[in-house]
């Protein structure tokens, strides 16, 4: 067992808890998907892509140097 009195252990714990909250949201989320039809599905996969590409999408093309 870890002795949680040692520095960096509640930054360790907070993290583990971001990655467990992530992973529920995206169990929850195929829960729904399940329910889907294929154009529910289809018009899901459209959005997702859009909002990957707003959110990470700059990141990439900006750091081509020419």
């Amino acid at each position: 067992m870890t002795d949680q009195t040692r520095w960096g252990i509640d930054q360790v714990q907070v993290r583990n808890k971001a990655v467990k909250y992530q992973r529920n949201l995206v169990s929850r989320a195929m829960d729904q998907v399940v329910k889907m039809d294929e154009s529910g599905i289809t018009d899901l996969m459209i959005q997702i892509e859009a909002e990957y590409e707003r959110k990470y999408g700059e990141n990439v093309s900006n750091k081509v140097v020419l």
